[in-house]
């Protein structure tokens, strides 16, 4: 945990307290309802989307761009076409609070196990696949950055 940026880790940390799964869901209900502060805003994308910036293997059909800020860090933007998919809207809600703006370096690192240690273990497979995907997503937009500079 230690790779995670602050604001990651500690939200890593507030889910590792919730032991019961029904609290849990409502807790990432509760980030899912932020979902609209992280929508892509219509000056940097309309519909339909490039592919590019499609994630791969979710079910609920989820975008993300990363915009450049000027101190060298990113804000990302997302959307989930699919209204009922809560899991990716919650997933992009904590990947922009807690991303956006971090140093390029601790992005490049975050890894997929998140999606355990925020969604718990018996999440599906293909729920868990989407939700990796978003977080590769992620992941790649800093890697692309660091390795242009």
């Amino acid at each position: 945990m230690t790779n995670y940026p602050p604001k990651l880790a500690e939200l890593v940390e507030d889910f590792a307290g919730i032991t019961d799964r029904n609290e849990r869901v409502e807790a990432l209900i509760e980030i899912a309802d932020r979902f609209p502060d992280v929508r892509v805003p219509a000056d940097i994308a309309s519909k339909p989307y490039a592919e590019e910036n499609h994630v791969q293997y979710c079910e609920s059909d989820a975008y993300v761009w990363a915009q450049d800020n000027p101190d060298g860090t990113v804000k990302f933007y997302f959307d989930v076409l699919n209204p009922q998919g809560l899991s990716a809207m919650a997933m992009a809600v904590v990947l922009d609070e807690t991303l956006s703006g971090a140093p390029l370096e601790q992005v490049a690192k975050i890894d997929t196990d998140i999606v355990f240690k925020l969604f718990g273990r018996e999440i599906s497979m293909g729920k868990g696949q989407g939700l990796m995907g978003i977080i590769a997503m992620v992941r790649g937009a800093a890697l692309d950055r660091l390795n242009k500079a």
